[in-house]
């Protein structure tokens, strides 16, 4: 479908993971799975650390943050997705396709300064464990929290501003499963070259000022740690970060992969690859950070349990109620 100008624009067409229709509702199902997952998953993580008084301390403030925006994330591109599978016309406005992009590249930023603030926490207890509560204090964590949200809202303006200033004359078919801000780009027929430059500067930047805070914090981590003389007291300083580490080598490993290259090489490949840090690291989080943390599967069982209390106490009233 072509598109005369950009004031003809009204919609693009999201060719999806697919475009057999024999998998169509084989993906449904699964995504549907793993979004349900994500969200329940996610949610238990929130509610375990806000119920339990021993997971009130930065690091599980940061991550019951990082599972509110996981949730958010994989919000803003799988229930489209899931409409998509089971619509003949698989079409997205072009309003709606750049507020896509907009809440994706936010939830994308704070997710990775939020990794980054959860690698200066895991730095602070390992290096300074005395000084642990003075200085990760709440002004801290808040001033570690409110960069992220405010700049990542900067950051995903300027770029959907650079978008929209744009011409789409050619086509309106995006080759991906939701609006990412290289496959709009592919389409446009006005030059992109401001776009590329700012991605290849600002945004560059922008993804690699928290990366490079978790290498120095993780060097720094590492130096510590061979300081310690006992072979128990090594073990539990890195299993300390295990968690977090897995989810990190996750996250930057697919984000390298698919924007680390030119415009112009982006394949189907890259479709893949996003689905990595876009739906399969956010349902993963919650069973890295609760299968291998101690604290946080004692918080969910007691969740748990008293979820099961208060449904036993619920069923007995309605018994009492409906009985004879």
């Amino acid at each position: 479908m072509g598109m005369s100008n950009l004031t003809g624009l009204s919609e693009f067409i999201l060719l999806g993971l697919s475009s057999r229709s024999e998998d169509q509702r084989p993906l449904f199902a699964l995504f549907l799975i793993i979004y349900l997952v994500t969200l329940m998953g996610n949610l238990l993580i929130i509610l375990a650390i806000h119920s339990d008084p021993r997971l009130q301390n930065p690091m599980y403030f940061f991550l019951s943050i990082l599972s509110f925006a996981d949730i958010c994330y994989t919000t803003v591109i799988v229930p489209k997705m899931l409409v998509n599978f089971l619509s003949e016309k698989k079409t997205i406005s072009y309003a709606e396709c750049l507020a896509q992009m907009y809440f994706f590249l936010v939830f994308g930023n704070i997710d990775s300064y939020l990794l980054a603030a959860m690698a200066i926490d895991h730095c602070v207890a390992i290096c300074n464990p005395f000084h642990y509560v003075t200085v990760m204090n709440r002004r801290c964590c808040v001033l570690l929290l409110a960069f992220p949200i405010t700049f990542s809202y900067l950051h995903s303006l300027l770029h959907v501003l650079l978008v929209n200033r744009l011409t789409f004359c050619t086509s309106n078919v995006i080759h991906h499963f939701f609006c990412d801000v290289n496959p709009v780009l592919k389409l446009s027929c006005s030059s992109t070259f401001v776009n590329e430059i700012v991605a290849m500067t600002e945004g560059l930047a922008s993804v690699m000022a928290p990366f490079v805070c978790i290498i120095i914090s993780y060097l720094r981590i590492l130096i510590a740690v061979l300081k310690i003389p006992s072979a128990a007291g090594k073990h539990k300083a890195f299993s300390t970060c295990s968690s977090h580490l897995t989810v990190v080598i996750l996250f930057y490993g697919s984000i390298s992969y698919v924007y680390l290259q030119p415009l112009s090489s982006y394949t189907v490949k890259d479709r893949i690859a996003t689905i990595n840090y876009t739906v399969l690291t956010s349902v993963l989080n919650p069973f890295i950070y609760s299968l291998r943390n101690k604290d946080m599967k004692r918080g969910l069982q007691k969740l748990i349990n008293k979820i099961k209390s208060q449904m036993g106490r619920f069923s007995t009233k309605t018994n009492k109620i409906c009985g004879p």
